[in-house]
């Protein structure tokens, strides 16, 4: 593994996205962070840029028994994203992706309201959306945030990532306006493995990003 790479943890890896996203500092920008662990980077990304931070709800779609594995992906909104290569491969029947699916959407409306509480979802309309995760693996869930938030006619709609492996940055990039890998490896093992500190987030501590980043974006506003 080349070390020269490593984030030292998810604030770090935050702030060596704003450092790409600069140009955006000053514009009507929205920045989205995926659950659980794009919160955190977002975080950094949004207070650097003094921008406003919300929470734009995924939830995978594991294969029972190995539920790392994801079969797709759904998100706010009703979009549902499917990985056929895996599908195909385990030889999932349709009427147990169906039962994963409703079960991924009743815990994504939980999380949902944990996270939003009765707080209405912000106005996109016209203006550039920043997606931000802490990595990709194959994508599935950001290209369900994608689809999702296409539906909100942004004007400009940006991914970042930390890192991720080329194949899922190219096959966003032409369903963007623009995407920000900060590294591809060609040997890509799990998200966490690029990162020295890969704690698992709490949903307090989701909660409690979101909130103070809302409420200092409004300010900022």
């Amino acid at each position: 593994m080349d070390t020269a790479y490593l984030f030292k943890d998810r604030k770090d890896a935050g702030r060596k996205l704003a450092e790409r996203l600069i140009k955006y500092a000053g514009t009507t920008v929205i920045v989205f962070g995926l659950p659980r662990g794009g919160v955190p980077v977002a975080a950094e990304v949004a207070r650097m840029l003094k921008m406003p931070l919300d929470v734009f709800m995924v939830r995978k779609l594991g294969l029972p028994g190995n539920e790392e594995l994801a079969l797709g992906a759904i998100s706010a909104g009703g979009v549902r994203i499917l990985n056929q290569d895996v599908i195909e491969m385990f030889d999932v029947p349709e009427p147990v992706i169906d039962q994963v699916t409703q079960k991924e959407r009743r815990r994504l409306d939980d999380r949902q309201r944990v996270y939003r509480g009765e707080r209405a979802f912000p106005d996109v309309e016209g203006k550039t959306v920043i997606l931000v995760d802490d990595g990709l693996a194959t994508g599935a869930s950001m290209m369900a945030a994608v689809e999702s938030v296409r539906h909100l006619k942004p004007g400009r709609i940006v991914v970042a990532v930390p890192v991720a492996p080329p194949s899922a940055c190219k096959e966003l990039a032409v369903r963007v306006d623009e995407i920000i890998c900060l590294y591809t490896p060609p040997m890509f093992e799990a998200v966490g493995a690029w990162y020295e500190d890969f704690s698992q987030i709490s949903d307090d501590e989701v909660r409690e990003l979101i909130q103070r980043g809302n409420e200092s974006g409004t300010e900022a506003g």
